[in-house]
């Protein structure tokens, strides 16, 4: 199905919470060993700051994925304090949302695999990287112009404070605070 682009932004104006699954949508999907068989990922600091600028403006984020210390590792550097390791998506999803206190209709779900189908159908915005499969693409109501790994949440961070008139004050406040 090809996307609208008003009832993305629709659907974004309502997003309380982005929930991320990670190989594939936080990284390009690579894993890299040496010669020792330490394992490697890599992660786009534009994610990073697309998470930061999410949890400044007060939306929640969460990374659903297996078990991994470098996902731990890197949402510890990030500063995302719901990470979780899970087979069964959806079923963590419920738990967040009711912990929170929300409805699927205030979560955004960003999936690259035929896995994350079932938490994108549930949703009120899915999103997919533009390296996601065809299936993944045609449930998704937004598709990112970035590929997973090279910065697709700042983008979605974007889209989403875009949508929700809160983008200008973000940037004002963000020049202001004297990083870099």
């Amino acid at each position: 199905m090809a996307y609208d682009m008003m009832d993305a932004i629709e659907r974004a104006k309502r997003v309380k919470l982005v929930v991320l699954d990670v190989h594939g949508v936080l990284t390009n999907g690579m894993v890299l060993f040496n010669e020792d068989g330490v394992k490697f990922q890599v992660f786009h600091h534009d994610d990073g700051f697309g998470a930061n600028v999410l949890m400044m403006s007060g939306i929640e984020v969460a990374l659903l994925t297996r078990k991994s210390k470098i996902v731990f590792a890197r949402a510890q550097e990030v500063g995302i304090k719901r990470v979780y390791a899970a087979k069964e998506k959806w079923a963590k999803m419920e738990e967040i949302m009711a912990e929170i206190g929300i409805g699927p209709d205030e979560v955004c779900y960003v999936g690259d695999e035929i896995i994350d189908l079932g938490a994108m159908r549930r949703v009120g915005f899915a999103v997919c990287p533009a390296n996601g499969v065809p299936e993944v693409r045609d449930a998704a109501h937004l598709i990112t112009r970035r590929a997973g790994g090279e910065g697709m949440l700042r983008e979605l961070a974007e889209f989403i404070l875009r949508a929700q008139g809160r983008w200008g004050a973000l940037v004002e406040k963000i020049a202001n605070m004297g990083w870099g």
